[in-house]
């Protein structure tokens, strides 16, 4: 019961109470209705609009013009020039769809007492469970990745007879095509095109009915099933997307041969192999803290008050952002988005894109430590794409060479500024994402064929930032100009800004990244790296002891003084150059900045303060904020983050602060139970992953290491702290090491 989410009511209409499945290309939210069930279905390609570019060609014309105004500190009249000339055409992206909802309706109403539903995280699968006039019926629903469809299927217990409606629905000008005889319900459309980017990408949803026994007829809208035992559907979207750039796909034989393919495999078959490929990722990590309150329903352990009285909550937290993360994010899909992939609105909240300002790399910290490397390859594979696609933005944007994307992207891998100057013009999300993609090396141990896959990319990064830094006027300094600290409002009421903090914590991060990887053979490259590194200004601390976010001591006098965003800390967490032990006095001067903006925020804000209070050695303060996370104001019944509304990204920031407080590492180093809580102090975690291609067992009483484990994938020696202890253990490769 540890790893199961589990309800003693239907969702009804709630869609944050609904259970989600997913394959990382097809996502399904299940409401667990008995007398109509709902089941909403999401494709990871069906998206408004068609290929296009966001280019606004010539506008790096504007540059010297817009410099110019922001080192004579007139940053309104600059964020007016920008707005005018500078941003994208089109400004605005792309939306992600829903593709409809599959309706069974039996009309029948629990005995009282009996109806449960749930999610268990072990088999992925959502489960449906009661009694109606005395007779069992149960339900079951997944979504399979190797044979790439969504199954569900209904039954009695005893074999009993009953009747049901399937039908389908989907709020556009289309209507499905019923055919009774193949027991298929089909629906076909093209998507729609937004802000002057043509319609072009044409999709299909199909609902394959299978009954045991009784009989099928079409009606007015549906299927009619009479007498039967049990139902299966086999569900599969389809679009006509095959690339950025190309729609020339055939979604109509793609699902009519998946559809064929599971319908000849059968139940069991699909099933059994959903189960074995899901637990394969799944069981390579597991974690425990004590007892828990498992014995209530989970949106009543999320609104009991008293989270010391069941810390098995968090590891349940822990384990569904693995869960959600391996049903959004598997190789050869499409990122997780803002929702990963769920999403129900044709609207949703800021379009369920990928914003590269903080989202999208929060989305990508849990898949490292929690074992999950290959949950990462989606996001490789779209910077893949925007090294062609923010190449354009780059020459016509600011006349630079490699390749630039700004704060938000979408399925079309747009790269340019969109929206206004405020945020839209921040061209640091490649840096950002180049620097993750090497800390994703780091984890694995820099295996040579990762390497060789990712430097290209982190490559063209450091090639458009070379070009971008220019000189601060009077000084030896290099700066990013025009850019923001996202998405903050400096005291002139305006984002733009020169030379912002996380900028130059990014750029040495970048430039370390290129130094290290040892792929280089420009050795006129190299020397580039290494003097605008040297050029790039320190982290500073402000005079009112504050770790300084802009090039002026702004800090004090802004507005919003509890800002959601801490971009300033990214070289705390995610980075590694503020450190505890190696730079105390900017470690000081961080926590600071953390407390001048308070512990509240949108539940991505919360699951960064998190991680950042647990890398800096206040496990109680993380403790603290954690408990907020899991508390209804910032999470749903269903445990979805509630930013609000829901985004996924806190999921998978919480969960990965979580993993934080038991170790941190480092290229050679590792430390056990750094920030560990006192309501986390008896526990143990197995298959935790740490820098250096290092996996970590390790059970602890309170509060102190019982047993240790180390494997590493290549021999190597580290320096391992564990509280006050240090040691240096050989790690043979492949072989376990007991530590303490």
């Amino acid at each position: 019961m540890s790893n199961i989410l589990w309800y003693q009511r239907e969702a009804w209409v709630d869609w944050t109470r609904a259970l989600p499945v997913g394959n990382g290309r097809l996502g399904a939210m299940v409401f667990g209705s008995s007398r109509k069930e709902k089941i909403q279905l999401n494709e990871d390609t069906l998206w408004t609009g068609s290929p296009y570019s966001a280019a606004n060609k010539g506008a790096y014309h504007h540059l010297p013009a817009l410099r110019e105004l922001m080192f004579a500190g007139r940053y309104a009249d600059a964020e007016r020039l920008a707005d005018a000339r500078m941003m994208s055409r089109p400004r605005t992206q792309m939306t992600y769809q829903p593709a409809g909802w599959v309706f069974i309706e039996t009309r029948h109403r629990p005995d009282r007492d009996t109806f449960k539903r749930w999610l268990d995280l072990e088999t992925a699968i959502a489960s449906v469970d009661y009694r109606h006039q005395g007779i069992h019926y149960k339900r079951e629903t997944f979504a399979s990745a190797p044979d790439n469809v969504i199954g569900t299927r209904m039954w009695t217990q005893g074999g009993e007879a009953f009747n049901t409606d399937i039908s389908f629905d989907i709020e556009q000008t289309v209507s499905p095509v019923i055919d009774a005889e193949q027991g298929e319900i089909t629906c076909r459309g093209r998507n729609r095109g937004e802000f002057g980017v043509p319609a072009g990408l044409d999709w299909v949803v199909r609902v394959k009915v299978l009954p045991d026994g009784g009989t099928m007829e079409a009606y007015d809208g549906g299927l009619r099933l009479t007498g039967v035992r049990g139902v299966t559907l086999w569900i599969d979207v389809g679009t006509s997307f095959r690339r950025f750039d190309d729609v020339s796909g055939d979604p109509v034989s793609a699902t009519a041969g998946r559809i064929q393919a599971v319908t000849a495999k059968g139940w069991e078959a699909v099933r059994a192999d959903h189960v074995a490929d899901y637990k394969r990722l799944y069981d390579r990590f597991s974690i425990e803290f004590g007892p828990g309150k498992v014995e209530l329903p989970t949106d009543k352990r999320v609104a009991a008050p008293d989270k010391e009285a069941d810390p098995a909550l968090a590891a349940l937290y822990v384990q569904f952002g693995r869960y959600l993360m391996i049903s959004s994010s598997r190789p050869g899909t499409q990122p997780a988005n803002l929702q990963g992939i769920w999403n129900a609105e044709f609207r949703p909240p800021w379009n369920s894109k990928y914003t590269v300002n903080i989202n999208t790399e929060m989305n990508y910290w849990l898949p490292d430590p929690t074992n999950l490397a290959e949950c990462f390859e989606p996001l490789i594979a779209m910077l893949e794409d925007l090294t062609e696609t923010g190449a354009e933005i780059a020459r016509e944007h600011y006349g630079a060479r490699g390749w630039v994307l700004h704060h938000n992207t979408d399925l079309w891998r747009a790269a340019g500024p969109m929206d206004a100057a405020d945020p839209g013009l921040w061209p640091m999300g490649g840096v950002w994402l180049s620097c993750q993609l090497w800390d994703h090396c780091v984890y694995a141990g820099r295996p040579k064929e990762l390497v060789e896959r990712v430097y290209p990319i982190i490559r063209g990064a450091a090639e458009f930032l070379l070009d971008f830094l220019t000189p601060l006027p009077g000084t030896e300094a290099l700066v990013t100009v025009p850019t923001n600290s996202p998405e903050n409002i400096h005291p002139f009421g305006v984002s733009l800004s020169v030379g912002a903090a996380m900028d130059n914590q990014l750029g040495r991060d970048l430039f370390d990244a290129i130094l290290s990887a040892d792929m280089e053979t420009d050795a006129r490259f190299l020397d580039r790296v290494r003097e605008a590194r040297a050029r790039l200004l320190p982290d500073r601390i402000g005079q009112a002891g504050q770790l300084q976010e802009w090039l002026e001591d702004w800090d004090m006098d802004v507005s919003e003084m509890d800002h959601r965003h801490v971009s300033h800390l990214y070289a705390v967490y995610p980075g590694l150059s503020i450190d505890t032990l190696t730079t105390p006095e900017l470690s000081a001067a961080a926590k600071h900045s953390l407390d001048i903006r308070g512990d509240n925020a949108t539940g991505w804000g919360i699951g960064w303060r998190i991680c950042l209070w647990a890398r800096l050695g206040d496990g109680e303060r993380a403790w603290s904020i954690l408990k907020t996370q899991l508390s209804p104001a910032r999470t749903y019944a269903n445990l979805f983050d509630a930013h609000p509304p829901f985004q996924i990204d806190g999921n998978f920031g919480g969960a990965a602060g979580i993993c934080e407080m038991l170790a941190h590492s480092r290229a050679g180093e590792v430390r056990l139970l750094p920030a560990l809580p006192k309501a986390l102090s008896t526990g143990k975690v197995s298959g935790l992953r740490l820098r250096g291609g290092i996996e970590l067992d390790m059970e602890w009483v309170d509060g102190s290491v019982l047993v240790a484990r180390l494997k590493s994938d290549a021999t190597q020696t580290i320096l391992l702290r564990n509280g006050d202890q240090t040691s240096r253990p050989i790690l043979h490769a492949g072989q376990w090491t007991i530590v303490t």
